[in-house]
Parts: C-alpha cells; structure tokens; sequence
C-alpha cells in the first residue's frame, strides 16, 4: 500500500487527471464541480497492474489554499508533480516544488499534461524547462510522462511510471506507535463519527482503544469501531494506508482537521518544541510569488506538519536571523496544542506577505525553555545535545534523550530519542554495560543523574539520622515526597542505591529507609538507664514494669529501640518480657498444649506463677501471630 499527492499549479489538470486515472471525482464539494477548481483536499485510488493499491490525495493549487495543500502532502511516498504543457512551470509549481524539497519527499513523477494542445518543439522546450528546475533538487531524476487526460494518450505509460517510482521509495519506518494524522471527519448514519487520515506508523485493529489529541489541547478517549481502506473493510490497518476509521465515544463537533489519533500514551500535545530549521534558498524563490526572506528571532510564522497547524513565536538559538539557504536550531512556542513527534517534518510560512519560507524537523516535541545568552546564542552544550538528537548514533541520542529529560520511563525515553524498541534495547545495553546508563523497574536515567539522587536522598537521611538518632529510618513517603519523585522512580532508585558499594548506599526497611551505614547507637546515660530497666525485669520476669513505667525508665524513644530490637519483647498494649522469658513460656505453652490437647488463661497463669494481665496477654499475642488459635475459654494449637 502506498499514499501519493498531487501537486502543482491550479487548472494545470490535477483533478481531471486523478480522475481519468481512477474513475473518481476528487472534487466532491459542490462548490469545486461548480467552480471546476479544487479547494479543498480530494481522494482517491487505484490499483497497479501489478496489484498494488495506492491512496491518491488530490491537493487545491490556487494560493488561496495553501492550507489546505499542506495538510495533504505530510507523510506521502511520492508526489504527482502535474505541469500543464501549455503554460509550464507557474508560481505555485515552484512553491509546491518547495514544498516538497522542504518535506524531504524523495521520490516524484513529473505529469507533463495538456500535451494534445502543444506541438513537439514547444514540448521539448517545456520538457528542457522543468528539466532545469529539477536540476537543484532531490527530485532531479523525476521521470516526465506526456500525457492527456482528454485523449489518453501517455495514461498506461504513466501508469507504469507511477508503480516503478513507488516501488524504490524506502519501506515505511514502524515503531509499533499507531498514529494517524486526521485530514477529515464526517458522520456515517448508523455508524457515527468517521475520520480519515493517513496511518504514518504502527496498526489498529477493531476494538482498540485510542487517544483522540485535539487542536484545543484535549483528550479525547475513543475506541475503534471500524476500519476501511478504499471502502474495503479490514480487521487491522497497516502503516502507510489511506484509513477511514469509525470511532465510538466522540461526536464529530468535537474533533477538527489537524487532530491526531494515536494509541493511548504515545503522543503528548506539546507548545513548545525543538527544531532544525531550514530555510529556502534564492534559487527556491526567485520564480515563485516570493522572495528571499530573512527570518528574525522572534517573528511570528504559520506552522504546518502533518494536518495540524498553528502560530508559532520562532526563537532562534544561534543568532538574529535565519539566513534564506541556511540551516539553524530554534524553538518554536506554538499557540495551538500540536501532537508532535521527534523527527516530523513540518512548513513554515509567514502571514503576511502569505509565502513559504522554510521548514524543518521536529527534533525535541517536549524541551525546555531554551535561553539565548552572547550575540542571541544558546550554550554549546545545548546546540551539541540536539546535533546528537537529530542524527546521532541510538547510543547518542538516547544520551541525548536522557540528558535533556533526566530520568524517565522507559517509554517516554523512547519516544524522546526516537528509537524504535529494538534499537532502544540495544542501545540501553551497550550504554549499561559502559557505565554511562543505569536502569532499574524500567526507568532509565544517566549514571551520573543515578549518583546524584542518590546524594541527595543520602543527605536527606542523614539530616533525618542526625536529627533523630533513635529511629530506624525515615518514612518511605516523606523520603520521596522530599525528592519530588514519582513511585516508580523512587522505587528504582531504592532498588539501585541499595546495591551501590558507596558511602551512600540505602537500605529500603520496608516503610522507612535509611543509610546503610546507620545504626542507632545509644548515648552512655541511655544504656545506663536501659541496664537498669533490664535488670528490673531480670528480677521479676513475670512482673516487669508496664508500658508506661518503661517508658519513664529510658524514654519513648529509647523503649521504640528496644522494642524494635527485641531487647524486649512487646506483648500486649502493657505486657513486656524479656526475650528469654519469652521463648521459654512460648516452649512451655507448646509442650502443655501437645500434652492436653489445650490450655487456658488460669492454666498459664498457674504454670508461670504470674497474674491474669500477663497470662492473658501473652496468649493473646501467641493468637496474633498465629501459634495457638483459641476455642472457647481454651486455646489450642493452630495447624
């Protein structure tokens, strides 16, 4: 499957040819047939000698739609350049042509049109024209196809053409991340809301959920309902399709041209964003209705990509102006929400004079806000993070990624440096197995980002350390809610620090953490008043001191200590005894029960010679943690 778009100068015959070639109207509103000029964008297709179905997009060629042109061109596999034989190259030949240059389009069939109505010397002088203006361009080697739509002469030679350009455009990149740029959007009775657009990665499949981001900034949850391509129904549609896509839970008031589909989490609207700009050249211009533009920091454009558009501020980081013929880095703050992502490729037009002055690529969908310093230039660092992000290695730009985004997700560092998932993988090894990247619970962060955090969650513990010598660690939740972390950030990072051989290794206690290195030591006077309470205990084992007089002996925070230690053991909400009481009356219960089958209250108070609190307590705690079970007034062991 493929997707062309026509281009060209208006009443040059695209929409007489495209339906000559298909046997459908691309002008399908009223006005257009009226007017017999294409306005808005029309489709079609056809199918291959040799089978393979093709997506025609029919684009307006009067200036007045430019617009509109744009939102058809993003994401095709070749264009269908139409010059009329008659007129030749016209203005918007020249800035369609640019257009293209700009959108990196890579492959191209030149439809020399109206032949029926020129002689052969004035064909070969319009043939050397366009021959001539290909020259500079990436499509220099375009074949040129006489044709008429009127006779038929040349169809089945163009035909041919088409299908033998298509076929050496490069496969269509899939990273598994369905996303369809919406280029139309109607209601079917008894279906609904159906949109259009062309799949430029990943599939769907009926029954997916999506995302729906609209150019108001919203999102919009739907799911998949139908799909179709060319009115033929599919169970999934694959990238680089034409596709209709029937959708449930959105009305068509909702959603506008420019919107984009997208599975759920793949794409995040952004206003802000990182780009290599490049501007056109003289030679690019001097025959359009245009001229060489200079474009200055901070001039307000018109920004296309895919089907969306929006005002954008250019801040350019390296200097005043944008040169015409030159390339340069910029951030872009557009006024309306686009679903962006790393490598799209987008047109930049200025309002007034309305006339193309360059494009670019979308490098960084979600930076931050760059800062100009010496002659109107960011730092070097920043320019050589985005270098390595436009065309580095895997290995660079997920350093790059990481660099610019800190410690992320896995798949939000993915799409930031624009890797499918296999690359990723290898790239994350490679740089794991270097030193350079730590991951853990799948985040991902720079190792020295790593070592950083975990510096100032030690320095964090060991203020809490110093400030509460007696405590085992501080909160898991007030830990991370002083680093500012999500969970599952500072769960990976728990999960790292407490394999670091550093002096600031972590050891995750469950609900606290703390240094590893920290053990809660007891001043003199506090042992001295401890070795008193034990020695009390020693000489009534089972008349220790309730709760509250402990407390008083050594202090709450002492007694927590103790307890936590097992110094004493903890029996009851006011019953203690001392570890080796403990485990003797826990052996003695034990050996009673296995004797008589079970054992009461007085039975144990009797055995040990105390009183009913501690006899009673002490059975209850053995209940709790699941030793003896009671039954009746008796307990007996639980199995």
């Amino acid at each position: 499957m493929y997707v062309i778009a026509t281009a060209g100068h208006v009443d040059h015959g695209k929409s007489t040819l495209v339906r000559t070639l298909t046997g459908i109207n691309p002008d399908r509103l009223r006005e257009e047939q009226q007017r017999e000029m294409t306005i808005d964008l029309g489709f079609a297709w056809m199918t291959l000698p040799d089978h393979t179905p093709i997506g025609i997009i029919d684009v307006p060629g009067h200036i007045d739609f430019i617009d509109n042109m744009l939102a058809g061109v993003g994401g095709i596999d070749m264009a269908l350049i139409v010059i009329a034989a008659d007129e030749g190259p016209m203005p918007q030949t020249l800035e369609h042509l640019a257009i293209l240059q700009l959108l990196h389009v890579q492959q191209a069939v030149i439809a020399l049109t109206k032949v029926d109505l020129v002689d052969a010397e004035w064909l070969a002088l319009i043939g050397d024209d366009i021959r001539k203006l290909l020259a500079p361009t990436a499509l220099k080697d375009a074949a040129i196809v006489p044709v008429s739509a009127r006779t038929h002469l040349g169809l089945a030679q163009l035909i041919e053409q088409i299908g033998h350009t298509l076929h050496q455009a490069p496969p269509r990149k899939d990273i598994g991340k369905a996303r369809l740029p919406i280029d139309r959007v109607f209601s079917v009775p008894g279906f609904g809301t159906v949109v259009t657009g062309t799949l430029v990665d990943g599939g769907w499949v009926l029954g997916d959920e999506a995302e729906i981001h609209t150019l108001k900034g919203e999102t919009l949850l739907v799911r998949i309902r139908g799909l179709q391509t060319h009115k033929q129904k599919l169970e999934r549609a694959q990238p680089g399709s034409r596709v209709a896509v029937n959708i449930s839970g959105v009305n068509v008031d909702q959603i506008a041209r420019g919107a984009v589909l997208a599975q759920p989490g793949v794409i995040h609207p952004s206003t802000l964003i990182d780009v290599r700009l490049d501007m056109l050249d003289v030679d690019a211009l001097s025959r359009a209705k245009s001229s060489p533009f200079k474009l200055k920091h901070n001039t307000e454009i018109k920004l296309f990509s895919g089907a969306a558009q929006s005002m954008a501020q250019v801040r350019l980081l390296e200097g005043p102006e944008a040169q015409p013929g030159r390339s340069c880095w910029a951030q872009l703050q557009l006024t309306t929400p686009m679903a962006l992502t790393p490598g799209e490729r987008f047109i930049v037009r200025i309002p007034s004079p309305s006339i193309t002055v360059g494009g670019g690529i979308v490098v960084d969908a979600h930076p931050t806000q760059r800062y100009r310093r010496r002659a109107g230039h960011v730092d070097e660092d920043t320019l050589i993070r985005l270098d390595a992000l436009s065309k580095g290695t895997p290995e660079e730009r997920l350093i790059s990624a990481l660099t610019t985004a800190g410690i992320s997700l896995r798949e939000a560092v993915t799409a930031k440096a624009q890797l499918s998932a296999a690359a990723f993988d290898a790239a994350a090894q490679t740089l794991i197995q270097s030193g350079v990247l730590q991951a853990a619970q799948n985040v991902f962060g720079l190792t020295t980002d790593w070592r950083g955090l975990q510096q100032q969650a030690a320095e964090q513990l060991g203020a809490f350390h110093r400030a509460q010598p007696l405590q085992y660690g501080m909160p898991r939740d007030t830990l991370r809610s002083q680093l500012k972390l999500d969970a599952r950030v500072f769960n990976a990072l728990l999960a790292l620090a407490q394999t670091s051989s550093s002096a600031n290794a972590l050891a995750d206690n469950g609900d606290t953490v703390r240094l590893a290195a920290h053990q809660v030591q007891l001043t003199p006077a506090q042992q001295r008043a401890v070795d008193g309470l034990l020695a009390q205990c020693a000489a009534q084992p089972w008349n220790t001191p309730s709760v509250k007089e402990c407390k008083a002996a050594v202090s709450d925070g002492v007694f927590d200590v103790l307890v936590r230690r097992q110094t004493l053991i903890l029996c009851g909400p006011d019953v203690v005894l001392l570890p080796e009481t403990y485990s003797a009356a826990v052996q003695q219960i034990r050996v009673a029960i296995q004797q008589h089958g079970q054992i009461t209250a007085a039975q144990v108070r009797d055995l040990f010679g105390t009183t009913r609190k501690y006899a009673l307590a002490l059975l209850e705690h053995l209940d709790a943690i699941g030793i003896t079970k009671r039954m009746g007034d008796a307990r007996v062991l639980k199995a």
